[in-house]
């Protein structure tokens, strides 16, 4: 019998599939939208090759609507504005994008963005959206040093005020994590979970670090400055990280493969099912779950 009571599977976390069927009676489809906003961080995070789509956010909504509505023909489908830093505009700039995605016909809206390019007005004008709505945060480490090794060009109280800005504001919360980031060990990956835990964020998407071709990473990465996880060690800190977070806390992501044609390293992640897989005989195995160990 499954201990873990967020789950109407074998699943031991709290899956997004779950969150989507018990919050809007199904799945929710994720159309991934460039809005074309720049990233305000000089030289760019080591590890980003950010690519730009060229359309209009109509016809990138309409070529992501056609491909979501082959699966399903009613298709609840959420605006994902999930490249760049989508507040890294002036408040009428925000406001027009948040216009645009009820025009588009979503169903739901996320924004993906940095906790350095929120303020009190943007922070307002998503609060007052009409769909819901989620703010998406990148962490990746509560460690400094290592967000100064990987340019991140914040720190974690620079997250902690974007945090808490949108949390005073009553927007749901996303925050991702990187495991593997360059010379952290598995109890700094473990501490950033137990930190996160604290702040009770609504949800949190958790991938490994990807090596991709033409990032100052993969230069890194070619002349041996950085060690990759492998497969199981991945599984078994994220397992370990799931224990430490609350068991309401949504899991929006276990897994992340970067571009296909960029990827250079580790190969295993590009192999979702097999991490996905991998997890759950973990978390079976040790006969544990999301929030084992969460302390409130």
């Amino acid at each position: 019998m499954n201990p873990f009571p967020f789950s109407d599977d074998n699943k031991r976390y709290h899956t997004l599939a779950y969150h989507n069927l018990h919050i809007y009676g199904g799945r929710v489809y994720k159309a991934t939208l460039d809005a074309h906003l720049p990233c305000p961080n000089n030289g760019g995070c080591v590890y980003c090759a950010l690519a730009r789509d060229p359309r209009t956010l109509s016809e990138q909504w309409n070529a992501e609507a056609a491909r979501i509505r082959q699966k399903d023909a009613n298709a609840k489908i959420c605006t994902y504005f999930g490249v760049g830093t989508n507040t890294n505009c002036p408040p009428e700039g925000l406001s027009e994008l948040l216009q645009t995605a009820q025009e588009l016909g979503a169903f739901s809206a996320s924004i993906a963005t940095r906790a350095d390019c929120l303020d009190e007005q943007k922070a307002t004008l998503l609060a007052e959206f009409s769909l819901p709505l989620t703010g998406e945060l990148g962490l990746q480490t509560i460690h400094d040093q290592t967000a100064e090794l990987i340019n991140r060009g914040h720190t974690f109280e620079d997250f902690l005020r974007g945090f808490d800005l949108l949390r005073n504001h009553n927007i749901r919360v996303c925050v991702h994590l990187i495991n593997g980031l360059p010379n952290e060990t598995p109890q700094m990956m473990l501490e950033t979970a137990r930190m996160l835990a604290k702040l009770r964020p609504d949800a949190v998407k958790i991938h490994s670090l990807h090596v991709l071709r033409g990032t100052r990473l993969y230069e890194m990465y070619q002349r041996g400055e950085i060690t990759l996880l492998t497969r199981e060690e991945y599984i078994d800190i994220t397992a370990r990280q799931l224990e430490l977070l609350p068991p309401e806390t949504v899991i929006e992501r276990v897994t992340g493969d970067g571009d296909k044609a960029l990827l250079a390293a580790p190969k295993w992640s590009a192999d979702k099912i097999a991490v996905l897989g991998g997890l759950d005989k973990r978390l079976a195995e040790f006969d544990t779950f999301q929030g084992k160990l969460f302390i409130d």
